[in-house]
Parts: C-alpha cells; sequence; structure tokens
C-alpha cells in the first residue's frame, strides 16, 4: 500500500534515536504563477531571492515583536525534543521543534544580531550559530517547514513558552514572498477568492447539494429539515467546511446541525458566497490574505442581515474565528451583542442540552464505542464557552448526552497535550502522504491502547482536516477508514425529532386505517 515503511506501534514511547536528514525528500508541490499571483506573490523564485527574504524577515521582525522574541531566547534545553509527532514518527532530527526554529534562527542570527554580523564578516558566523542564507538553507526551510503542522505541542512543553508555529508561518511567508509557495494551500486560497470555499463548487451546485440533503433527511426521518442558503433576515449565519457539503463522515455532522436548528425552530441559513469556514491564509502566516477571506465572512453576515455567526466543526477555522476574526474584520457592531462573536456549533448544541431543549435517544449509537480526539487548533489556540477548559468539557458532554459508551484516551494525549491528527497546518495533501502517516504515529499509538483496553470502535473529532486525514491514514495502521466520525454526527443520529414522532403516529395511524378497511 506504501512505497515507504510505516512506522512500527511502540510498547513504551520512547524517545527514538534522532536521524538527521531522512526525511529531506519530503517536500510539498511548488505553486505555480496561477496559484501565486491572486494572493500578491512573485509566480516564481524571483532573482534577488536572497535580498527579497532578508527583507521580507525583516519587516516581520519589527512587525511582531514575539518573533524576534522566540528567535531570541532559545537555551536549547532540549524538553521539546520528544513532543513533536512529526519527530517521534520520522525520526529525522530537524522534525524536534528547536531545531526546526534553529533552520530559521541561524539565518535571523547571521544577519540581525551583532555577534552574528561580525563573525560573518570574519567569515566564521558559524561561531556563534548563524549561517548564510544560501540556496541550500532555502531547500531545507521549504522541506521542514512543511513538516511542521503548527500544532503548537512544542509550546505547552517549552518553559519559555516558544511558539514554533509562529516561527513555521514567518518561514512560509518570507518563501512565499519570494515566489517559493507551497501549491496546495495557495492554490485553496485561490479559490476561496474565486468562488467563495476551498473545493471551488459553485453556488449553483451547492445549492442541488443541499436540496438533495433534505430529500436524503426526510426519506430517514419523515421530517422536512431544511438546509437553507442565502435567506436574508435569517437570525443565524451558519459558516462550515465545505468539507460539511459532500465528505463523509463531514456531511453526517452537517445534517447534525440542521437538526438541531430545526427542533428549536432557529432561523438559519448558510451563505453561498461565504461558503467556508476554513481559513488556510494562517497556514502560510500571511494576516493579508486571511483578513481577505475572514472579510468574505463579515461581507456575508452584513448583506444577510443576520443577528449572529456560528462556525462548524473545523479547528483552524475556529481557532481563526476565535483569535482572529474581530480584529482583522471587526467591528462586527451591527450583529445582537447578546451573543458571543463568534460562536461555535458545539457551545450552541451544549447551552440548549443544558437548558433541556433537546431530547436524545442514546440507544441510536449503542453500535458504537466512542474514544475523542482533541484537535490541536481548539485545544491549544481558542476557547469554547464561558468557562475555562470548555473547549475540552463541551465535546464531551455533548458526546456523552447522545452516547452510552465513550472513553477516553491516555491524558498524556488529550487535553492540550493532545497529539495532532498529522496532517494539519495546510499539509493535508497526498504529496506528503508519506509525512502524514508517519505524523500519525503517536496518535494511533493512543487509540490503539484505547481500543484494546476498553473496545472503542470509533473516535469522534470536531475538525474537518482531522477527519480527512484519519480517513486517509487508518488504514495504515490498521484502523477501519470509516471509524472516525463527527461529534454532530453523533447528535444526528440520537436527536429525537418532536416531528418525527408525530410523523410515525401519523404513518401508524394510517397504516391502521389501510388495514381496518382491508
Amino acid at each position: 500500500m506504501a512505497d515507504f515503511e510505516v512506522p512500527k506501534f511502540r510498547e513504551i514511547p520512547i524517545i527514538p534515536e534522532p536521524h538527521p536528514g531522512v526525511m529531506a525528500h519530503s517536500k510539498p508541490f511548488v505553486a505555480k504563477e496561477e496559484f501565486q499571483k491572486p494572493l500578491g506573490y512573485p509566480g516564481e523564485l524571483v532573482d534577488n531571492w536572497q535580498e527579497a527574504a532578508l527583507d521580507k524577515m525583516k519587516d516581520l521582525l519589527g512587525k511582531y515583536r514575539s518573533l524576534r522574541l522566540f528567535l531570541d531566547i532559545c537555551v536549547k534545553c532540549g524538553s521539546c525534543t520528544d513532543k513533536c509527532h512529526y519527530y517521534l514518527g520520522t525520526t529525522d532530527a530537524y522534525n524536534m521543534p528547536v531545531a526546526r526554529q534553529d533552520l530559521l534562527r541561524k539565518v535571523y542570527r547571521r544577519y540581525f544580531t551583532f555577534a552574528g554580523k561580525f563573525f560573518g564578516k570574519l567569515g566564521i558566523p558559524g561561531f556563534v550559530g548563524a549561517a548564510d542564507l544560501t540556496k541550500e538553507v532555502l531547500d531545507e526551510w521549504y522541506s521542514y517547514f512543511h513538516q511542521c503542522s503548527q500544532c503548537r505541542r512544542c509550546s505547552v512543553f517549552c518553559p519559555y513558552g516558544i511558539d514554533t508555529a509562529e516561527i513555521s508561518m514567518a518561514a512560509r511567508e518570507i518563501m512565499d514572498s519570494v515566489g517559493l509557495g507551497q501549491k496546495y494551500s495557495n492554490e485553496i486560497i485561490g479559490k476561496v477568492f474565486k468562488v467563495g470555499n476551498n473545493l471551488g463548487l459553485p453556488g449553483p451546485a451547492l445549492e442541488d447539494t443541499l436540496e438533495g440533503l433534505e430529500e436524503d433527511v426526510y426519506d430517514d426521518t419523515g421530517v422536512h429539515v431544511r438546509f437553507p442558503l442565502d435567506e436574508e433576515g435569517a437570525e443565524i449565519l451558519l459558516v462550515t467546511p465545505s468539507a460539511d457539503f459532500f465528505a463523509e463522515p463531514h456531511i453526517d455532522g452537517l445534517i447534525g446541525y440542521a437538526k438541531v436548528f430545526h427542533e428549536v425552530g432557529a432561523s438559519w441559513t448558510l451563505s453561498s458566497y461565504a461558503s467556508e469556514a476554513a481559513n488556510f491564509g494562517m497556514f502560510i502566516g500571511s494576516y493579508e490574505n486571511m483578513r481577505k477571506v475572514s472579510l468574505r465572512i463579515r461581507k456575508a453576515a452584513q448583506d444577510l442581515g443576520v443577528k449572529r455567526i456560528i462556525f462548524g466543526e473545523c479547528g483552524h477555522a475556529w481557532r481563526v474565528a476565535y483569535s482572529f476574526l474581530n480584529t482583522l474584520a471587526g467591528p462586527f457592531d451591527f450583529l445582537d451583542p447578546n451573543y458571543p462573536v463568534p460562536q461555535h456549533i458545539c457551545e450552541y448544541t451544549y447551552g440548549l442540552i443544558k437548558e433541556g431543549r433537546l431530547k436524545f435517544d442514546k440507544s441510536q449509537n449503542d453500535h458504537m464505542v466512542l474514544t475523542f480526539h482533541d484537535s490541536c487548533n481548539v485545544a491549544r489556540a481558542s476557547r469554547m464557552g464561558d468557562f475555562p477548559g470548555g473547549q475540552f468539557v463541551i465535546p464531551r458532554e455533548i458526546i456523552k448526552a447522545t452516547c452510552n459508551h465513550f472513553y477516553d484516551m491516555d491524558p498524556d494525549t488529550v487535553y492540550d497535550s493532545t497529539y495532532c491528527c498529522g496532517g494539519g497546518g495546510g499539509l493535508l495533501t497526498d504529496d506528503l502522504i508519506e509525512l502524514r502517516v508517519k505524523g500519525a504515529l503517536p496518535r494511533m499509538e493512543a487509540l490503539k491502547r484505547v481500543v484494546e483496553e476498553h473496545g472503542v470502535t470509533h473516535m469522534a473529532a470536531i475538525c474537518a482536516i482531522c477527519k480527512s486525514q484519519f480517513t486517509k491514514i487508518f488504514p495504515y495502521y490498521g484502523f477501519e477508514l470509516d471509524s472516525i466520525v463527527s461529534v454532530h454526527q453523533l447528535v444526528s443520529n440520537a436527536i429525537i425529532l418532536s416531528d418525527q414522532k408525530k410523523a410515525e403516529e401519523e404513518a401508524s395511524e394510517t397504516a391502521e386505517a389501510a388495514e381496518t378497511e382491508e
């Protein structure tokens, strides 16, 4: 199945022996001009790329004090050494967070510190851990800064709080600025600008898809659950990852959202203009492109006249929404101030559960024994609810409200210590499948243990990228590809729709009447 060796499960999670450069060959496809230009970048590597890269680095160091701080304060203590899933899975020494940081740090020291400049003139920059920016170094950047999913697990364990994600984002933005961009992320951002979503799904196709979902839900339940699109005056604008419109298990989560809205009589709509919650601008470190994507959501909310914005299940989309939306696209003073801006669909559903407005038949999920994967961008870069740790509690409470059988994975692998799925940070592309499979090792090991100890059959997640990643890599580790489910898929299975009960009673009465006539 694979032309590379899939990592073996470890009996105990020992730190592997480092092997420098064993993943140097792993690089994503380079973006062509057609994907670079719409984002404001050169179409190919510019002739004066070294000068341009250093100018961009200088600009970023001036804008973001945190970046300069992170490059200055590392003391090489080793706390992060075994914290990266890519190092654990690949054993490449450059995937140790500190070593990956040093690929940028050594250039920073050479050109932006006194010691680096002085010893550079003497021809011995390496004496102070500095290095010239050469094409070889640029190639290392392109390989290894695309072997970081920006999950921030290393920052949890760093005594100084150094955020490797910020360094990876900066490196990618520098490379984009000189014409060395990544095809996958940049092509997707361009589709959002052109069409409104990552898939390039035009409005008519989206409308047909939603109409088909209405028919499917009616056939299944006998209830007319609507999936409204572009309805002006609706109270709620739902912004969800475009994977929810067509892919499994994502689409089952979308059906869950719609059933929740239907049951409580909520007025809601999707937007064909802003039909994407994901924001790949963050992955490439471009706040300008992140802002452009965010502004589409603002415009949709204003044009439709909604009162609140709710985001569907997507990890980095929620990180951007929670951490950046108000700054990048605000103020949202035209929305109802009684609601948070924005709100996560799990917060919304959890609130209804607490109010007793939703009823569930847990037995509808009895064919599954569940565990939960904390998506890294939700766990370490956002919050949910009005209490600390809500991003951990709320999804689990929804699962427990809809399922009879739930078990958490090892405490060292969940909550803010959660392992990344291995496909985040703009790396969910088949040209990086070896990296994705190897990077998933720590999560697969934790899943294997809970499967063996508690008979877990399915893992729930609230991130579109996590769900897509696990669907792809589960078979490499001996798991069924449909063992990953959406949290709101569980809601959809278990929710008791008032209209459904009435429809069943009417159908039963009709059948009895027909039998009597016969």
